[in-house]
């Protein structure tokens, strides 16, 4: 998935001398032909959403992959003019669960549906914090050594609090609402452990262990 980037707003339509053509910056190929009584027909409507708002895809940088971006490259997307604060959470594998010594976590996940429900995310936090202008949400697939993330998210926005808030907000909602599940491997002959999102089984917001089948 690529990073997504924010575009730039579209220029208004340019009228040119002749009266059989309108043009815009995004569409050279755009043709009008003139009414009987000499006017011109508007342009056709157009079916995509404005991206010059912030519950916009172009504020959004989802992805779901077998890297991550970089923390500059995250940074440098959250960044924008109008914003005084940057939120960021990243979940790191850890080296232990319940005494038990972790080597690495294994992600799996349906990515379309990962990607959408990421994307979806983005837009309910839009509504619960408007102000926020960006929004990051990029979860890594297979494996993951101690020390190394597995997940970044963030928000930035004009003052600290909703950004934080934000934030807070992405990484529950992530955990609940995400179809990707990961594999706890032990070190020596303790047996891997899923742990999987069991919302997309009943409905329900918690996480319960399963143990690999052999």
């Amino acid at each position: 998935v690529r990073n997504m980037r924010k575009d730039r707003k579209q220029p208004p339509l340019l009228l040119l001398n002749s009266p059989h053509k309108i043009i815009t910056m995004a569409d050279s190929s755009s043709t009008i032909e003139p009414l009987s009584d000499g006017t011109q027909q508007p342009p056709p409507s157009s079916s995509k959403q404005p991206l010059n708002d912030n519950n916009s895809p172009s504020n959004y940088l989802i992805q779901v992959s077998d890297t991550l971006p970089s923390h500059h490259e995250i940074q440098q997307f959250l960044t924008a003019s109008n914003c005084g604060a940057i939120s960021t959470f990243t979940g790191i594998t850890r080296d232990n669960f319940a005494g038990k010594k972790v080597t690495a976590l294994s992600y799996e996940g349906y990515t379309p549906m990962a990607i959408k429900e990421l994307t979806n995310l983005c837009r309910d936090a839009h509504v619960k914090y408007p102000n926020v202008a960006k929004m990051v949400a990029v979860h890594i697939l297979g494996d993951c050594p101690v020390g190394e993330a597995s997940v970044v998210v963030g928000s930035s926005s004009p003052h600290r609090r909703e950004a934080i808030a934000c934030t807070e907000y992405l990484i529950d909602e992530l955990k609940g609402r995400v179809p990707i599940w990961k594999k706890e491997i032990y070190e020596g002959d303790e047996e891997s452990v899923w742990k999987e999102n069991v919302e997309w089984k009943d409905g329900r917001r918690r996480r319960v262990m399963v143990k690999e089948e052999s």
